[in-house]
Order: C-alpha cells, then sequence, then structure tokens
C-alpha cells in the first residue's frame, strides 16, 4: 500500500477547512498539502443539511472569511449561498484540487521517531495511507452521520412520516399537511416560517423556550456604505462593527441578566400578536447560558400572526396513529412529524489517534490557546466561537497554526508539543454552555484552564490580542530538532 506525503493535512473540507486551506496558500505558500473529505462534496454542514430554509445562525459579515469579503445584501444567508461562497473561495486559492473527496480519515498515530503523522483513511472500502508534518482537525463538532433523536414512547404506532432535518428526504410533499416540529431551537425556527407557506397548519412543539431574537435580513448600513467606498473597505467596517455589537450583547447578558431577560421579552411582544401567551418565549435559564436563535425579519412571528404557525410547550407523552399525545392529554394531529431535537456531538470527526501507537484520551487534555491540545504534537482543531461567529475564531486559529509553523521552519524545529507545567491548575469543560447537546457529551469533551493560554476567552478581541501578542518561544511550547 504506497503512502503519500504532504507537509500538512487538513481533515475537513467544510467551511473551517476550505478556511484553512486558503490561509496555508496565502502565508505558507510553499506547503504541500491536502484535504481529506470523508464526504463526496464541499461545504460541511451548508452541503449536508438540505431543509426547507436553511440558513447562517450568524450575520455573514462575521461569518465569512477574513480574507473573502460578503457582497450581497443579505447579511443572513441560506445555505446554498453559504455552500456557494464556500466554493468560490476554494476556486480563488487554487484550492478544490488538492481536496480528496470520500477519504474517510479512521485513524491518525503520530510517529516520533519519523516526527511525523500517520493518517489512514478509508477509500470505497478500501484503506489509504498518508504522512504529514502538520495535521489540522476541520470536522466540525457534530456526528454527520447521525442526528440526536430521544427515545418516544409509541414510535411505531405513528402513521405518517417521521422526518430528522440532518437526513431530510428528497422531494417530501408537505403542501397542504400538518407539521409538527418537536424542538425550538435553530433548526425549529428556520424550518417553521419556510414550511408555513405551504403546509395546512405547522406547530413548534417544545418542552421549554429558547430565547429568539428578531434580525434585520438585509445590512443597510452596508449597503449604503457600498455606494462610495470599495468592497473590501465595507466589509471590514460592517465586520468590526458587527464584532462590537455582538460583544457588547454577549457581556450584557451575562453581566445583565434580568435585564436582557426583559429587553428581550419586550422585543418578541413587540412582534407578536396582542394578547400572545408570552410563557412561550419565556425561558427559564438566562440568556446566553445556552445559544441564541435569530429569525431573520421576524419571520417566525410573522408565521404565528397569519395563523399558519403555533407554539405548543408540554412534554410528549407518546406517540399516537395520528399525531402526539401530550401530558395535558391533548392531542397533536400530525402527517409529518420534525425531531428537531439537536445533534450528537463528536470532536475530530471520530478519528482515533494515537502517540507512537499508543492510545491517546484528548477527554483529560486541555486546549492551548483554543489552537492545539496537550501533548500531541504539530496538530491543530478548529473551533469557532459558541457565542458569534463560528469564522471568526477560525480564522484567528488558522493564521496562528500559520505563524507557528512558519517558526518551526525558521528555528529548524520539526515538532511542538504544549506542555502544562501547572498540575494543580483549575480545569473545567472545553465547551462552557448548559445546552442540551452539550451536556449529552461532557464525558467525550475535552478541557480548558482556568488560566493563562489554557483558558477558552469566548472573545475575538481578547483571542487576537492574545494571539497576537503572544510568542512561539513561550514556556509551555516544548520544541524538538
Amino acid at each position: 500500500m504506497s503512502t503519500e506525503h504532504f507537509d500538512i493535512l487538513i481533515v475537513g473540507a467544510g467551511l473551517s477547512g476550505i478556511g484553512m486551506a486558503c490561509h496555508v496558500t496565502r502565508e505558507c505558500p510553499g506547503k504541500t498539502f491536502a484535504i481529506l473529505e470523508g464526504r463526496a462534496a464541499m461545504g460541511g454542514t451548508w452541503d449536508l443539511f438540505r431543509y426547507p430554509g436553511i440558513r447562517s445562525d450568524s450575520d455573514m459579515f462575521t461569518l465569512g472569511y477574513k480574507f473573502k469579503p460578503w457582497k450581497k445584501s443579505n447579511g443572513i444567508a441560506d445555505g446554498s449561498d453559504i455552500r456557494q461562497y464556500i466554493t468560490d473561495a476554494a476556486a480563488e486559492h487554487n484550492v478544490t484540487d488538492k481536496i480528496r473527496f470520500n477519504h474517510k480519515v479512521k485513524s491518525a498515530n503520530w510517529d516520533s521517531e519519523s516526527s511525523l503523522w500517520q493518517v489512514t483513511a478509508e477509500v470505497n472500502g478500501e484503506l489509504r495511507t498518508f504522512t504529514s508534518s502538520y495535521m489540522v482537525g476541520c470536522t466540525g463538532y457534530y456526528n454527520y452521520d447521525e442526528g440526536f433523536t430521544p427515545h418516544f414512547e409509541g414510535r411505531d404506532d405513528f402513521k405518517g412520516t417521521l422526518v430528522h432535518p440532518q437526513h431530510w428526504p428528497e422531494g417530501l410533499d408537505y403542501k397542504d399537511k400538518k407539521v409538527v416540529v418537536i424542538g425550538s431551537g435553530a433548526t425549529a425556527v428556520t424550518l417553521i416560517p419556510s414550511m408555513a407557506k405551504e403546509v395546512s397548519k405547522i406547530t413548534m412543539l417544545q418542552r421549554s423556550p429558547t430565547y429568539i431574537i428578531p434580525m434585520p435580513l438585509e445590512d443597510h448600513v452596508a449597503i449604503g456604505l457600498r455606494k462610495f467606498l470599495p468592497e473590501k473597505v465595507v466589509y471590514t467596517l460592517v465586520r468590526m462593527r458587527n464584532l462590537f455589537l455582538t460583544y457588547t450583547f454577549f457581556n450584557y447578558c451575562r453581566r445583565f441578566p434580568a435585564k436582557a431577560r426583559s429587553m428581550i421579552f419586550h422585543l418578541n411582544r413587540k412582534f407578536l400578536p396582542e394578547g400572545f401567551d408570552m410563557t412561550h418565549f419565556t425561558p427559564k435559564y438566562n440568556p446566553w447560558d445556552e445559544r441564541l436563535c435569530v429569525v431573520p425579519n421576524g419571520d417566525l412571528y410573522k408565521s404565528i400572526r397569519k395563523g399558519k404557525a403555533e407554539v405548543v410547550t408540554d412534554h410528549i407523552d407518546r406517540f399516537v396513529e395520528n399525531g402526539i399525545l401530550l401530558k395535558s392529554g391533548e392531542v397533536l394531529e400530525a402527517d409529518i412529524i420534525i425531531t428537531a431535537t439537536g445533534l450528537n456531538i463528536q470532536l475530530l470527526g471520530k478519528v482515533n489517534i494515537t502517540i507512537d501507537g499508543q492510545p491517546f484520551d484528548i477527554t483529560d487534555k486541555m486546549s492551548y490557546r483554543g489552537v492545539m491540545f496537550e501533548g500531541i504534537p504539530n496538530a491543530a482543531m478548529i473551533f469557532g466561537y459558541t457565542n458569534a461567529s463560528w469564522t471568526l475564531k477560525a480564522d484567528l486559529i488558522a493564521e496562528y497554526f500559520c505563524g507557528l509553523i512558519k517558526y518551526m521552519d525558521k528555528k529548524g524545529y520539526k515538532s511542538v508539543i504544549p506542555v502544562n507545567d501547572n498540575p494543580a491548575m483549575a480545569k473545567k469543560s472545553f465547551l462552557d454552555l448548559s445546552s442540551g447537546y452539550v451536556s449529552r457529551a461532557r464525558d467525550q469533551l475535552p478541557l480548558q484552564g482556568e488560566e493563562g493560554p489554557w483558558k477558552l476567552n469566548q472573545s475575538y478581541v481578547k483571542d487576537w490580542l492574545s494571539m497576537k501578542l503572544s510568542s512561539f518561544g513561550a514556556k509551555e511550547l516544548t520544541y524538538d530538532k
């Protein structure tokens, strides 16, 4: 079995993987690289999800790459536009022909003697091997093969169609049908206004409310500035403004949760019909304990006002032949039930990582600057923000790791390992959210520290300063020639 060698192997050809590859071509032009993608197309999340109305839950001026301006007028983009944006970025940076499609990475072993990663990928049932000096995981944070669906009593009794949004059936006919969407997160609030145009009735069934805020679909400031400023300048200015607004709002919610709750409550009430039961939009937790959902131009509220959509807050007793029996005794009739119940967390695409052939448990290791992990040589993982646009952090990580590679070339180093010299440091979960999908996967996640470069800031400004001002000669980094 022949082995191909590259300077850098990137695992995953989604928003993160293509972004990383573009950064490599821009900042490390002499390096050879390949992208190993398990699916048959690039785009990651934005190619996998094909449910009606699929769209970004962050504005494209910050979800877009730092180096590629978003030129459309809409700040919130649908899935096909984002997929095209990623495809265009790959083409513009000559990245497309570096992608190896249908290459599902199964294992990665660091060999200390050769200072190389030995990577095995499954391709059409056969195994292929690759070696590289560096490896970057860009696989997102959830299982692409299976979404999360809890056990529903009587599931087989339901005579209609049951769908999980992660595996949306092509050509699903929902015209004039009764639809129940189980869930109240980003997927649910996207599906409902899109489907409401054609269904007989659609119901969002939630156990508990989620924080939802309206957001303009188009950015009128950007549209105005484009009349007399170059595109790159407009992109930078709007990006900086949105960064400031997002950061300010997040910190306001954290510092003054009661006031933030009240503000969101009154904003929602303003958009909803008079007399609407606001308990359906009043969560028990504080804002940003879980990720907020956005609805462009208040489209969810419009569907409710028109009487095409409704919200029910209750618990499921069981599925029945014609729909769902609730704990209250009410039956929600349905021709189609959509389980928008979340995803299963899976870091690094479930790649089996070993060091010199020995198993490596990442769940007891801390992240270094949100880029690398203690004890793993020459490897990075792209993991974006949970309180802001993913790509903001992805760009920072890519720039930092490219800078580290150039530093190592200059010094003649073959390997680098982040090492924690304070074993007594307090640690906590890598993801500091109370969302169900995070809580279910605590034991599968790595850690972060409470101080220094081991702490995840969840702040673009702090991360930018930290990475720009940090030294590659920091005491936490151990190099080997």
